[in-house]
């Protein structure tokens, strides 16, 4: 990988984006049969994720120059105007391949993702309501699946866990820097339990128990860990554990309605775990 690549790699964290297909699916696997559009709404929810994670560095460029030197704008290997520049055509490829792929419903969805993206990298993520705009984005993501059905509503459930655990990860990412209280790691912590509890089903089916359960055990152990040691270096580790975490939550979501899509999803896992340790998805 070129210098350039590697720059552009770490601004759109390369490696998170094998966690976001598993949204569309599991609101598509909500509103029925994975079928052609099921399969192609994933490439536009992953350009809207790397849209996302351009404009955070744009938007954070002031900050990073003093807490994360290293990254790809206050480094100097990327220009703001050129991460700007990313985001928006990054955001402009999402919605457009969202609308060729399921029409006016999911290009509709597409843009309210968009907004929510855009909305809390530049005005929200510092906010109490930060938390909340980014655990709506990523339940928009799931809902994006379902609208190429045009069955959005089918995915509200999907959505909700996704969102919920979204939420608890987004609040302990904030201590990353300076590390966080006890209290935020045990609350990220009761909100894996309690979504891994609903993924599960009513436990009719082993597939979505053991995929729920190894979502459980993954994320949970590792907020666990930041409850005792709630220190800076420990709140990265739990805050990366809960984007691979993702993956197992999305299968079980998908193993309702598809064992083998959920088995292909899992099988993301690893590589996702290996890439983040050449660029950081955080």
């Amino acid at each position: 990988m070129t210098s350039r690549a590697r720059a552009f790699a770490e601004l759109v964290r390369l490696p998170a984006a094998l966690t976001v297909p598993g949204d569309t699916l599991a609101g598509a696997a909500a509103a029925g049969p994975l079928g052609a559009r099921s399969l192609a709404m994933p490439a536009a929810s992953v350009a809207l994720y790397w849209a996302g994670m351009a404009l955070n560095d744009w938007a954070d460029r002031d900050l990073d120059a003093v807490e994360r030197p290293e990254r790809p704008i206050p480094s100097g290997r990327i220009s703001p105007r050129q991460a700007l520049g990313t985001a928006v055509g990054l955001t402009a490829a999402g919605v457009g391949l969202a609308a060729l792929a399921g029409g006016r419903p999911a290009a509709a969805t597409a843009a309210a993702l968009a907004g929510a993206v855009w909305a809390y990298d530049t005005v929200l993520k510092d906010t109490a309501a930060g938390p909340v705009a980014m655990a709506a984005a990523r339940g928009l993501d799931v809902l994006l699946g379902a609208s190429a059905a045009g069955r959005t509503r089918a995915g509200l459930v999907p959505a909700g866990l996704l969102a919920a655990h979204t939420a608890g990860v987004t609040l302990l990412s904030r201590g990353e820097v300076r590390g966080t209280q006890p209290v935020t790691a045990g609350l990220a912590g009761g909100v894996t339990v309690a979504t891994a509890a609903v993924a599960a089903g009513h436990g009719r089916a082993a597939l979505p128990v053991a995929l729920a359960a190894t979502y459980a055990g993954s994320v949970g152990s590792a907020q666990l860990a930041a409850v005792s040691s709630p220190d800076a270096g420990t709140v990265r580790r739990a805050t990366g554990a809960g984007i691979r975490g993702m993956i197992p939550l999305q299968a079980a979501l998908v193993a309702r309605r598809s064992p083998l899509a959920a088995i292909g999803l899992l099988a993301a896992g690893p590589i996702v775990k290996t890439a983040s340790k050449v660029v950081s998805p955080t």
